[in-house]
């Protein structure tokens, strides 16, 4: 990495990475652990606690009753990071903390293990900024507010933790409002292969990649290891850059999100130019407007599991109001992306394809390749036309898929071997026939 890499001064930006010679997309740029991490609370019953794989049975831990493993080898390797942190979830029995506590807890956990800090890091947990000063006081409130159950939770585990705190951790991390606003403005969403968040983690120099609406690299996981890829060519001294949040929302809105979450104004290309917000917002607006209202209660359905309601809900919409909203328009494509998984969940398979082969074509407008977004949505596709027996239809879609994931995952990530066994499968399917 060292040899491709560079930390350097972004003018408005503060600090960035840059490349030092020329890069191929596709190309691997960095691989990582965490520094500390941890599974989201909502998925704490879903995925283990150690290699962050999603399983329909976990073993618990019999003591804190939260942490969850695959099976007693990944509970053993757990071991060392979870005794600290059982016994302060043993004291809050049956709640759990947030996950920014619970990260920045762990955080302070393997600091003082110290077998994890790392000389060859380009940026410094020292060094990362809280930005507190440009923080709203409605902000800093609720920060203060973690910030206490963050002391609470670690007065239960040893009564002289607080002064080994002060000699393990940096001096600018020791206040615990100083440390929580650290880990929420530097930790990354750790994803499964498809996408779907299942924990946060800190990467201390990939929180030097500054963002853009339309950036030049990616990152991937494969369970807790963080990988960055080029998705474009990049020349020598050229500007590094991911996105910090899902751009597939109007420039307004994310905007609005950069400000509020990580507290400054992009002005990149995308935004300056909003080249993609009129097709987003296609059709008349008195119609897609009834979509655009009807999203959050849909949103509750979805976070509740509730795939019942939300099904009937979607298909109402989209069956009324939605025949007449271009398929392109932002609102109508959430909601059929609701409908597909609701349908996935309920097993209910032709109408899951239905709503999938219809975003397809939407995507591929918005999602310029290669764009892993695109690259998992083709792959979805692709396993329910293989599954319902469409198997010229899959071959194809997973060729179409592959031709991005080798790009945004490489070919060794699991996502991109299990494309490549289910091509072989359809070949073999289609010689039989």
């Amino acid at each position: 990495m060292a040899e491709m890499l560079e930390r350097f001064v972004s003018p408005g930006k503060g600090n960035g990475l840059r490349a030092t010679v020329g890069i191929r997309r596709g190309q691997l740029l960095y691989s990582a652990e965490p520094l500390a991490c941890c599974v989201s609370n909502r998925l704490t019953k879903d995925v283990c606690h150690r290699c962050f794989s999603r399983r329909e049975t976990l073993m618990r831990c019999s003591q804190c009753k939260t942490a969850r493993y695959c099976n007693t080898t990944c509970q053993k390797q757990a071991w060392s990071a979870h005794k600290r942190e059982c016994k302060c979830l043993q004291s809050l029995i049956p709640r759990i903390p947030t996950d920014s506590v619970r990260l920045a807890a762990r955080l302070i956990f393997a600091l003082l293990s110290q077998s994890t800090g790392s000389s060859e890091e380009l940026y410094t947990l020292e060094e990362h900024e809280s930005h507190l000063s440009l923080m709203s006081e409605e902000r800093k409130q609720g920060l203060s507010q973690l910030a206490s159950m963050l002391e609470l939770y670690l007065q239960q585990e040893a009564p002289g933790l607080a002064q080994e705190v002060t000699t393990a951790l940096p001096p600018s991390c020791r206040e615990p409002l100083s440390l929580i606003a650290k880990v929420t403005c530097n930790c990354f969403t750790i994803c499964d292969g498809e996408l779907q968040e299942i924990g946060v983690g800190l990467y201390p120099s990939l929180s030097l990649l500054n963002h853009e609406c339309r950036p030049n690299c990616v990152m991937v996981f494969e369970g807790t290891n963080l990988q960055l890829r080029a998705v474009q060519d990049i020349k020598p001294k050229e500007e590094l850059t991911i996105s910090y949040i899902e751009t597939l929302s109007l420039t307004e809105d994310r905007q609005r999100q950069l400000e509020e979450q990580y507290l400054f104004t992009c002005h990149c290309q995308r935004c300056n130019s909003k080249d993609a917000d009129r097709l987003m917002l296609s059709g008349e607006e008195t119609t897609w407007r009834l979509l655009k209202d009807a999203l959050p209660k849909l949103e509750e359905h979805k976070a509740e599991f509730n795939w019942e309601a939300l099904l009937k809900s979607c298909s109402h919409l989209l069956s009324t109001v939605g025949v007449d909203v271009p398929d392109e328009n932002l609102y109508k494509l959430r909601m059929t992306d609701m409908a597909l998984d609701a349908c996935v969940h309920l097993g209910r398979w032709e109408e899951a394809l239905g709503y999938g082969e219809k975003t397809l074509p939407v995507y591929r407008q918005y999602f310029p390749d290669p764009h892993p977004v695109h690259g998992v949505q083709l792959v979805r596709v692709g396993k329910l036309q293989h599954y319902l027996e469409h198997i010229d239809d899959a071959l194809d879609t997973f060729k179409q898929a592959f031709q991005i994931v080798k790009f945004t995952h490489g070919e060794g990530h699991p996502l991109t071997t299990d494309l490549l066994m289910r091509m072989e499968e359809c070949r073999a399917e289609l010689d039989q026939l």
